[in-house]
């Protein structure tokens, strides 16, 4: 099982009504959901934060950093 989650939750994360973490069976899709959520984050945010995938174990958290 591999899980897609946030980091930290900014408010524009909170508006967006996305889920916080999203389970699959295999690493090709989890890791194709997590880019496709950060880069839609990227585009269609404040751009206060820049948002990036970055693997820990069986989990893809995508991270945030200010701008």
């Amino acid at each position: 099982m591999f899980n897609v989650r946030i980091e930290k939750e900014c408010g524009c994360f909170k508006r967006s009504g996305m889920p916080t973490i999203k389970a699959f069976d295999n690493k090709d899709a989890a890791l194709a959901e997590a880019n496709d959520w950060a880069d839609e984050m990227n585009e269609t945010f404040c751009h206060k934060h820049r948002f990036s995938v970055v693997e820990e174990g069986n989990d893809l958290l995508i991270t945030v950093a200010m701008n």
